[in-house]
């Protein structure tokens, strides 16, 4: 059966929360990838995304790492790989993009209560006598 640390993580207020599911409660994340967003209402948490995680062993989940399953990436960097100087790379062990019960932990985002951005007023062009003229 699934279990899960989840970190959810509220934009609006800058602040995350911890929070552990079992069994059925764990199961809406299963088979979800990365970026997808999931209706956690059952348990709570209203709308959310998953941003990421990481397995039982520490391995980091990243998004361009297709499935479940542990691989070898050579990194330049990002998630997983932060290297000292430029232009190192390195062979590095990550888990792919899709949620199993392999995961120990999962990094979620709120997405309802979100205020949406106001779209940007352009400025309006001072009137002036010369403009008023030309009409």
């Amino acid at each position: 059966m699934p279990a899960f640390k989840l970190t959810v993580a509220d934009p609006t207020t800058k602040k995350a929360e911890s929070k552990e599911v079992k069994d059925a409660e764990a199961r809406i994340f299963l088979g979800k990838k990365l970026g997808e967003t999931v209706d956690a209402s059952s348990i709570g948490l209203g709308k959310v995304m998953i941003t990421g995680g990481s397995d039982k062993a520490g391995f980091p989940m990243r998004s361009d790492v297709l499935g479940g399953g542990k691989n070898y990436v050579l990194m330049t960097g990002g998630t997983g790989f932060h290297p000292a100087e430029e232009g190192v790379k390195k062979r590095k062990m990550v888990r792919g993009n899709t949620v199993t019960e392999e995961i120990y932990q999962l990094n979620l985002k709120k997405m309802e209560g979100q205020a949406k951005e106001a779209p940007i007023a352009k400025p309006q062009e001072p009137k002036t006598e010369n403009t008023e003229k030309a009409k």
